[in-house]
């Protein structure tokens, strides 16, 4: 069975459907597939075997039944472990976490559910989704299944959601949950050559999700095409009462508007992005999309975005501050990790609780976004960076005048080994340099595999949309994937 592993997402919903196979079938195919990678590659932080097949039953009993099938009826799915999961542990990758079982479902995850999907595991992150190559996750890297030509040196599988990327490039989930703060989704999606979709902010509820950033957070797709991607997003979204920031609109079928003809669409490729010293590999993958979109009927024009050198610099200064505020929560007072030393008053708690909860990263963060929002300081930098994301949101307004999606590359790089930049923070953060500006103005964003570097990785290319108008996106996404061809596969190690 193990052939099913190698079917998308709509192929097994499908096939489901058609009897060409139980959902069953298809469970017990992945939870082995799980069991047999998870050793090498460190994606899952739990595995769910009984979760996933308890969800099969449901849907073979349906079906066995008569009755019509959920939107994704008989596929197995992996959970980032950021998304709430009643009475499966959810630990955002943190010790401060660590066995917390939450009595409550998140809004996504129960989506999901409804839907008929099963829940593989909750999928490895960086902490707190706090890192571009998850390495901070207090549970250990998560292995790229990547390798470069004659190298066998570990990669990075991107962040945050470096689980949910490498699961769905391994071909041990037929898709996964991501979130995307700063480019979470998209960076990941593109050094591991798979597609991943970051919705417009407030399209997914952000209830029951373990907060980052809360003005930027915003759950999406991962999956191994376009299509999974329309058809998994359609059944995440919707207007949740619980969440103040959802949006309450209705909710497109993506998927079966999906098309790759672009005739009368205007692409907008921004000349800030032509960034000095861009790796050779990537403009040429830049420029080949260009070309394809282009003959996918597209009108290409150069468009401006001149407050794009701020992004990096704005998002670092709004989204730990934002971090520092949610992450005060976790005092060892109510949940997660409680460290009380002998005779220690309730500060000696908070303090030894968060020392010994938080890793290294996290706890930069937090120190950042205090100290931006500290008398004194917060009108310097916090209001200040408030003023540049308004600037650079009114630049794309005024640039979707002139077109209908943007295209930049995803990423500065391919995949680069672990170890290489966690010890420089500065020249880690700089690999959400070209995904950052859409998270500041909330728009729909997408990476699409674009082909392969010189040394054998994936390259990816982004696309950016106006607001709600993930449709346009997708079907841009489309048009490049149709095209590119992209094929190839990691070649199996574990």
């Amino acid at each position: 069975m193990s052939e099913l592993t190698e079917l998308s997402l709509t192929a097994i919903r499908d096939g489901v459907a058609a009897g060409d196979f139980t959902a069953t079938e298809v469970a017990t195919a992945f939870n082995a597939a799980v069991a047999e990678a998870n050793p090498a590659l460190n994606a899952f932080i739990v595995t769910t075997p009984d979760h996933a097949l308890a969800a099969a039953a449901r849907v073979d009993a349906a079906r066995a039944g008569g009755q019509a099938l959920a939107p994704l009826a008989g596929v197995p799915i992996g959970m980032k472990d950021l998304f709430a999961t009643q009475g499966v542990q959810t630990t955002a990758a943190s010790h401060i976490l660590e066995g917390f079982i939450p009595p409550y479902e998140s809004t996504v995850s129960q989506k999901l559910w409804d839907a008929g999907a099963g829940m593989l595991g909750k999928l490895n992150l960086d902490q707190f989704a706090m890192g571009s190559s998850n390495e901070t996750s207090a549970f250990g890297n998560v292995i790229s299944p990547w390798r470069a030509n004659g190298d066998t040196a570990p990669r990075a599988p991107g962040g945050s959601s470096g689980g949910s990327s490498a699961a769905v490039a391994a071909r041990i989930v037929a898709a996964a949950t991501g979130t995307d703060t700063g480019g979470s989704i998209r960076q990941p999606a593109a050094f591991t050559g798979i597609t991943g979709i970051k919705p417009t902010y407030g399209r997914c509820s952000r209830w029951g999700i373990v907060a980052f950033a809360s003005s930027l957070d915003q759950a999406g797709p991962m999956a191994r095409d376009v299509a999974d991607c329309a058809v998994m997003l359609a059944a995440m979204a919707g207007f949740d009462p619980k969440d103040s920031t959802s949006l309450d609109m209705p909710v497109p079928a993506w998927g079966a508007a999906l098309s790759d003809d672009l005739r009368g669409r205007t692409v907008g490729i921004p000349r800030e992005y032509r960034i000095d010293g861009l790796n050779a590999d990537v403009a040429k993958s830049w420029d080949d999309g260009i070309a394809w979109l282009k003959d996918a009927g597209a009108n290409v024009v150069d468009i401006s975005l001149p407050h794009t050198r701020y992004a990096l610099p704005t998002y670092y200064i709004i989204a730990p501050a934002e971090a520092s505020s949610n992450l005060a929560r976790y005092d060892g007072v109510r949940y997660g990790l409680r460290d009380l030393p002998d005779h220690a008053g309730l500060q000696d708690m908070y303090a030894a609780t968060r020392a010994a909860g938080f890793g290294p990263e996290v706890k930069r963060r937090i120190m950042i976004g205090t100290y931006v929002l500290s008398a004194g300081f917060y009108d310097a930098y916090y209001t200040q960076a408030q003023k540049v994301r308004a600037l650079i949101a009114r630049d794309f307004e005024r640039a979707f005048d002139q077109c209908d999606v943007i295209l930049t590359p995803t990423a500065p790089s391919s995949a680069f080994v672990l170890g290489q930049k966690s010890a420089d923070p500065l020249e880690m953060y700089l690999n959400d340099v070209f995904s950052v500006p859409a998270s500041l103005a909330g728009l729909p964003a997408m990476s699409v595999p674009a082909g392969l570097c010189s040394a054998g990785l994936p390259l990816g290319l982004h696309l950016i949309g106006r607001p709600f108008d993930e449709q346009g996106v997708l079907n841009a996404g489309l048009a490049i994937e149709a095209r590119a061809g992209f094929s190839a596969r990691a070649a199996k190690w574990w």
